[in-house]
């Protein structure tokens, strides 16, 4: 059961009526991240950071939005969508103001995770809104949408940043991203808040919700940590690959940047398989397609064929755009909606931080290869879970009550 907003029995509904306030927040916010992406650990290093110290400052962006992903579902329901969105915005701009600023790694850190944190709460407060502002008819289209305007996002962003780079240095990516912040923080203020107006204005305990859920957590939203750890590995897997087999860092990024536009270009087509034809027909193949690319990369020894796998990979990540959402936004109750919501995005970001620990781990006691070859073994055990709860998904939300999205089941 799911709480919807007066779109949910608009007929004439059309994306592009909400496509400033639901989408441009995104599109500019994740243009900021993605400048700063590809030189965090550049700029750790030159504040003084060993190879394993930048790492752990780029992995704290992770460590945050997993941080908070409770706690921002409890701060939505206290102060609904849009002040939440005001407030991530704000706070996110000043972590990258300090960063900008900062002579020390160690505060490079604290700013990288409170980034991080704001990062959830952002995601977390635009998914509300699209669950009330989107029919349920169109949900899944409209989760993809957000999926893809922060790919997009994330695409131009390191185009920016390098021209940023080039004439004033490395440094300016984070005024950069500050200045995204605060672009989609006065974006923000121009929407409606339909959560607060319509959930009441007593949060329940974020315990309660969760335990309530328990059973929905505990297997489909098991099924959401695979999918997020299998979409994970292939920005720690892949490079890493491509350095063993002596592939230049300018062609990596040229394959990621074709990955990147064939993840955008499926975008649309995996979200109207999500509404028309359920959720399973599309969960399912993004888990698949990294179990079948892991296994075919340690044969991939040229540019050509680790693109090859890339294409592939990427092709099941774009289609699966905005899948996590939607499965979470079909199971969210409509009393303690954002608390559910910030435990399935804790389902999430545990997936997406599990998925390049795993890769460490493997790396760090065996040969490389093996790397790949266990995450698409696991995958493709993994394929199966996600394919039987998400078709029991699809299966009672065709079965439930018209303008339900299915059970939540206790």
């Amino acid at each position: 059961m799911t709480g919807t907003g007066d779109a949910a029995g608009d007929p004439e509904f059309r994306f592009r009526d909400i496509a400033v306030i639901a989408y441009l927040p995104s599109v500019v916010s994740s243009i900021g991240h993605g400048a700063v992406m590809p030189v965090l650990a550049i700029h750790a290093g030159d504040l003084g950071a060993g190879t394993a110290m930048a790492a752990f400052v780029v992995a704290l962006l992770g460590i945050g939005q997993l941080a908070n992903s409770l706690p921002s579902g409890a701060l939505v329901a206290r102060l609904g969508e849009r002040r939440t969105l005001v407030i991530a915005g704000l706070v996110d701009a000043a972590a990258m103001l300090v960063a900008f600023l900062v002579p020390s790694v160690w505060l490079l850190c604290v700013c990288v995770f409170v980034s991080g944190m704001s990062w959830t709460a952002f995601l977390l407060a635009r998914q509300g809104f699209l669950i009330d502002a989107v029919p349920i008819t169109h949900r899944a289209r409209g989760m993809a949408l957000l999926g893809g305007s922060g790919r997009l996002g994330v695409l131009i962003g390191p185009l920016l940043g390098a021209l940023l780079i080039h004439l004033v240095g490395t440094r300016w990516v984070f005024v950069l991203a500050a200045c995204a912040s605060l672009a989609s923080t006065l974006i923000v203020t121009r929407m409606p808040d339909f959560g607060r107006v319509r959930r009441g204005v007593v949060p329940l305990a974020v315990h309660s919700v969760l335990w309530q859920h328990r059973r929905v957590l505990l297997t489909l939203g098991v099924a959401v940590i695979i999918i997020g750890a299998s979409r994970s590995v292939r920005t720690g897997l892949l490079p890493l690959w491509a350095d063993h087999v002596h592939i230049s860092a300018a062609v990596v990024s040229l394959l990621f940047a074709v990955a990147a536009t064939i993840d955008i270009l499926l975008t649309l087509p995996g979200g109207w398989l999500l509404d028309t034809r359920g959720r399973q027909v599309v969960a399912v193949p993004v888990v698949l397609a990294v179990g079948v690319g892991c296994l075919l990369l340690p044969l991939a020894d040229t540019a050509f064929t680790i693109g090859l796998v890339m294409a592939l990979i990427a092709a099941g990540n774009g289609l699966g755009s905005g899948i996590v959402m939607t499965l979470g936004a079909d199971a969210a109750p409509v009393e303690g909606r954002s608390q559910f919501l910030g435990g399935w995005r804790l389902c999430g970001d545990l997936g997406n931080t599990g998925g390049p620990l795993l890769v460490a781990a493997v790396a760090a006691v065996a040969p490389l290869a093996a790397a790949p070859v266990l995450i698409g073994v696991l995958a493709l055990a993994g394929a199966i879970w996600v394919g039987h709860w998400t078709g029991k998904a699809d299966r009672d939300r065709r079965a439930g009550p018209p303008g339900e999205a299915g059970p939540a089941a206790p």
